[in-house]
């Protein structure tokens, strides 16, 4: 994540050995990363710690830092910059005796990009490469872990003028270097090269992982984690994104979403401001989209604060908003609670209205913890978001190529012409599907896809072989509707559709003669095969950036889908509702001719109240989320249960009349804790780690749930329930 704040404490500790990690020994459902070694104030209690960097702290090393967070029961994994880093050995010359500071990218006025302090954006060479591996993945498998995640592959859309890139360029394209300034293709080429530099850096350093792991009896896993493809493409950045997970070397990803990047301002019905939740959302599909047909097991991020600086109700909003959308994808049940717990728990920041600073308030932290601890408990579910989950928008690699600079006048004012074929749908309730071109080769891309929505007016096809696969799709039955004008400068690029025997005037004349169609004018309709083409001759952006101008294409798609794919009503509406085992979660859109609120019936446990309340019912308004615990659908109500805490349980204990078990959590934070016990409970008692009654304790009891209400002071040693009854 961008402008990473590290902390670190300068405790010494004896060296030690360094045994490797048994495979599978620990749950590897929940993680959190951290450049800190282990404090009482970051004890998030997630299965893995993810340690951030190689570097060696005063007074203490990478390896005491590592064995820190072991010493605590904690799968230990490793994360690193792959494009950036605190990698100052290298940088300025102590690693192999030359400075390293001129392979960082540079933008047209000759400024070289930094993401702090002697630490420029990389321009992958084979010095960085081999100092890769030997100076920092090496020393990781070395201290005996296994999981190693390679951070952020990220080229910016504004560099590529620098000598090592210049060199770069010569060796791929075989002739001589091109400004990115100077025309359309040029910005085309130089992101080409850009995406596979980053491709090839990962492919040789993941190799290399596997190999030396191999070589000392272990079995490397190596992850990228990285921001979606929404958000790269709309923050002009390029990565290799979704070609990462057909490389043999890549076991899976986490998906870098969070508040920093879903608070991008988007255009809807003209105009344009924050949509946080509906910005996830589509972050979190495009990457369960680019990772769900190969297999790669994916850890969805979010973060309880960000990198800009706003108060705490400012963060708590939009943390609820993007946990809210990640919880919608039921397939995936693997999370990053957090990163940084240093600067959530012990960083003060704004109060709102004043010019103090304060800690995270305990309502929040406990708020948190809450939402932290069902992730660990949160199942993978086969149910599906409420509505119409069959409707795809295509998407591509190559929506980071044409971000920056503009040519010939043609914009993309924020990222618009993806938003014109997605808000529109999602703001009417439909959960959007998104579809990765790059993936479409594999069978499940397209398998429960019944209407596909695609424009070449932000991206471009990557090989003719896309074109052959959304043909056959369209002769078996299913519906495209092709949305754009082809008018841009990036349509008579130098790519295979106008070289090497072709000689079409822009990519989608391909896709229409496969397709056997021949659109002349305006709006069209064809029948092909079992399926039908839609093709509508307006940029997707127009859909967005200009008032009530969606109704066209939202008609389409609405006959598209009941009488071209005969797949039944199209209904719209203004929420998104997913049932996960206990949990209900629900979103609620503004902005939508339905401004009702949502209703659940209870009783239910809201999640996004420290209170815990037991509620008859919830009501949601119009831009709201909701988490809930539905108390009705515990299997076994004779059987005592913590539903909800701020903390994790460990060691749980149960008799004919008594329930006890140990939470661990923080210091300086609090607990709260909703327990359904099989009767009202006679006594409880609550000791700290050395057994010492603790006085200061919340409880009441629930007769119509049957649950007990608990609050008292956490501790990373353990606190100890005794109810009896």
């Amino acid at each position: 994540m961008k402008n990473t704040l590290l902390f670190c404490c300068s405790l010494a500790l004896a060296s030690g050995v360094y045994a490797q990690q048994k495979p599978g020994s620990l749950k590897e459902k929940t993680a959190f990363q951290t450049s800190s070694p282990w404090r009482p104030e970051i004890d998030v209690r997630s299965d893995i710690a993810i340690v951030y960097g190689t570097n060696d702290h005063p007074g203490m090393s990478f390896e005491q830092r590592v064995k820190t967070w072991r010493d605590r029961g904690y799968d230990v994994n490793f994360m690193t910059g792959i494009a950036w880093g605190d990698y100052k050995d290298y940088f300025l010359g102590k690693w192999d005796g030359k400075n390293h500071l001129g392979v960082g990218q540079v933008t047209q006025k000759g400024d070289t990009i930094f993401h702090g302090k002697d630490m420029p954006y990389v321009v992958p060479d084979d010095s960085f490469i081999e100092y890769m591996k030997t100076a920092v993945v090496k020393r990781v498998i070395d201290v005996g872990i296994t999981n190693i995640f390679l951070e952020e592959p990220e080229f910016w859309a504004r560099a590529g003028y620098s000598a090592g890139f210049k060199d770069q360029w010569q060796k791929y394209y075989g002739f001589p270097w091109k400004p990115q300034d100077a025309s359309a293709e040029n910005t085309y080429l130089s992101n080409k090269l850009k995406y596979n530099l980053y491709y090839e850096t990962i492919k040789q350093i993941s190799n290399y992982a596997k190999e030396y792991g191999k070589s000392k009896g272990m079995k490397i896993k190596v992850f990228i984690a990285t921001h979606s493809l929404v958000n790269y493409s709309s923050w002009q950045i390029v990565s290799p994104e979704a070609s990462l997970a057909s490389l043999p070397g890549i076991d899976g990803y986490i998906a870098q979403v969070w508040t920093g990047t879903s608070r991008e301002p988007t255009y809807f019905n003209g105009d344009r401001k924050e949509r946080v939740f509906e910005n996830a959302f589509l972050e979190y599909g495009s990457v369960v989209s680019m990772t769900a047909p190969t297999g790669r097991k994916v850890f969805f991020l979010t973060d309880p604060i960000e990198d800009r600086v706003h108060d705490w109700s400012d963060y708590k909003r939009n943390y609820q908003a993007t946990f809210t959308a990640k919880l919608l994808y039921p397939m995936v049940a693997d999370y990053e609670v957090m990163p940084w717990p240093e600067r959530i728990y012990t960083h003060p920041y704004p109060v709102l209205g004043t010019n103090e600073k304060t800690l995270i308030p305990q309502f929040y932290s406990t708020q948190m913890q809450v939402m932290v601890n069902a992730l660990n408990d949160m199942p993978a579910s086969p149910n599906k978001v409420s509505g119409v989950n069959s409707i795809g928008v295509l998407m591509s690699n190559s929506l980071m190529f044409q971000r920056f600079p503009t040519h010939n006048g043609f914009e993309d004012p924020q990222f618009s012409n993806f938003y014109g074929q997605t808000l529109p749908l999602v703001k009417r309730g439909v959960p959007v599907q998104t579809v990765h071109m790059e993936n479409l080769g594999y069978a499940a891309s397209l398998k429960n896809i019944k209407v596909l929505v695609m424009s070449y007016s932000n991206m471009k096809p990557v090989s003719a072989e896309v074109h052959e696969h959304l043909a056959q799709w369209v002769k078996n039955g299913g519906v495209l509707i092709y949305a754009g004008r082809d008018d841009d400068p990036y349509q008579s690029v130098m790519e295979w559709w106008d070289t090497k025997g072709n000689s079409f005037k822009a990519p989608s004349e391909h896709l229409f003669k496969l397709l056997g169609v021949n659109p002349t004018g305006g709006d069209q309709h064809f029948t092909v095969g079992k399926g039908a083409v839609y093709v509508l001759r307006q940029n997707p952006k127009e859909y967005v950036m200009q008032v009530n101008n969606d109704n066209n294409f939202i008609k389409a798609v609405k006959q598209a889908y009941e009488k071209d794919a005969k797949g039944g009503v199209l209904t719209f509406k203004n929420s998104m509702y997913l049932e996960r085992g206990p949990y209900d979660v629900v979103a609620v859109m503004d902005e939508n001719a339905d401004s009702k609120p949502y209703t659940v019936k209870g009783p239910v446990i809201d999640l996004f109240d420290p209170q815990l309340p037991v509620l008859a019912e919830k009501t949601i308004n119009p831009g709201e989320q909701a988490l809930l615990y539905v108390v009705n659908r515990v299997a076994n109500k004779k059987q005592p249960k913590v539903l909800a805490t701020a903390a994790r349980v460990y060691d749980e204990k149960v008799t004919a009349s008594s329930y006890t078990f140990v939470t661990k959590s923080p210091i300086k934070t609090l607990n709260s804790t909703r327990i359904l016990l099989p009767a009202k409970p006679k006594a409880t008692v609550v000791t700290n780690n050395n057994g010492q009654a603790i006085s200061d304790v919340k409880s009441s009891w629930d007769a119509a749930s049957h649950t007990l209400y608990l609050g008292f002071a956490n501790s990373p040693d353990g606190v100890k329930v005794n109810i009896k009854w």
